[in-house]
């Protein structure tokens, strides 16, 4: 009897910890906007964004969740246009690291804040399944506000790169897509961070399975990779070649399903999320050469 006891109090902590663990990585604490700048600034100088002609909106997702987006206009008027999704717990201001450099191609900047990020409502993450939605939405509404346009282009960091990748199941209307430090997907990602915290990487899976009951999405649906399957967008895949979070084979992976146009660039040095502030040179230099071939420049 007492082993009986033993063993439900055991299952009873395994699973509290699971529903814990599936609570920390879908509702994490997010960073406020006036958070997310001040880490901006003290890495680089934001004056130029600071001089744009700017303008706030609100694009619907399909459920009707609103996204809180922004048009920042290059100085030289254009019609070109990239879409810049941040990673997780950051938002719009995380985008910027990546705006002077389209600017610098010609590029009008669309920002927005993620699900659950930002000035948005709060929302659990589902690491790209709901997000790749919405970035849809922002897309479609992109196309059709801005009758000018004669490029669409899309930019994403971490999670932002999960979801770029993911939106491409829905086949949108875009010219290329850059994924930087994006995850093929999210288990593994998880069971190495549990590891980091010395606890036993199985238990993703019940936290997988707490995930699902709480909140109606378990971790193995988080695969962005499964999205390439039928894409031809043309994709250019960065990542820091000292990324110990997401590795650099998740981006090696993706690198691999893709059917388009394709390139892998791996920034010497970098951990994660920082190759565009490690080489910026390098980082500008394999953006600007991908976007002029895939536009046929």
């Amino acid at each position: 009897m007492i082993a009986i006891w033993i063993a439900l109090a055991l299952l009873a902590v395994i699973v509290g910890l699971g529903f814990y663990l599936a609570r920390f990585a879908m509702t994490g604490k997010r960073q406020t906007l006036d958070e997310a700048r001040a880490w901006q600034e003290a890495h680089y100088d934001l004056g130029w964004y600071d001089a744009l002609e700017k303008r706030d909106y609100i694009v619907k997702s399909g459920d009707g969740y609103a996204l809180h987006c922004q048009l920042a206009r290059n100085p030289e008027p254009s019609n070109r246009y990239v879409i810049i999704s941040h990673g997780y717990t950051d938002n719009r201001f995380g985008a910027l690291k990546y705006g002077r450099l389209y600017l610098d191609l010609g590029f009008n900047l669309i920002v927005y804040d993620l699900r659950g990020h930002g000035l948005n409502a709060p929302a659990f993450c589902t690491y790209s399944v709901r997000e790749s939605e919405d970035l849809n939405a922002v897309i479609a509404d992109a196309r059709a506000w801005f009758g000018d346009m004669k490029a669409l282009g899309l930019h994403g960091e971490s999670l932002g790169a999960a979801t770029t990748v993911a939106v491409l199941k829905y086949a949108p209307a875009v010219d290329f897509a850059v994924a930087d430090c994006g995850f093929a997907e999210i288990t593994p990602v998880l069971v190495g961070g549990l590891r980091a915290m010395k606890l036993p990487g199985v238990l993703v899976h019940v936290a997988s399975a707490c995930a699902k009951l709480r909140y109606g999405y378990g971790f193995g649906r988080m695969r962005p990779i499964d999205s390439l399957a039928e894409s031809r967008a043309p994709l250019l895949f960065i990542h820091g070649a000292e990324d110990d979070f997401i590795t650099p084979d998740h981006s090696q992976r993706m690198f691999d399903a893709t059917r388009g146009e394709k390139r892998l660039v791996l920034i010497p040095g970098a951990k994660h999320a920082n190759s565009v502030l490690t080489d910026p040179a390098m980082y500008a230099e394999a953006v600007g050469t991908f976007v002029k071939k895939v536009l046929g420049e």
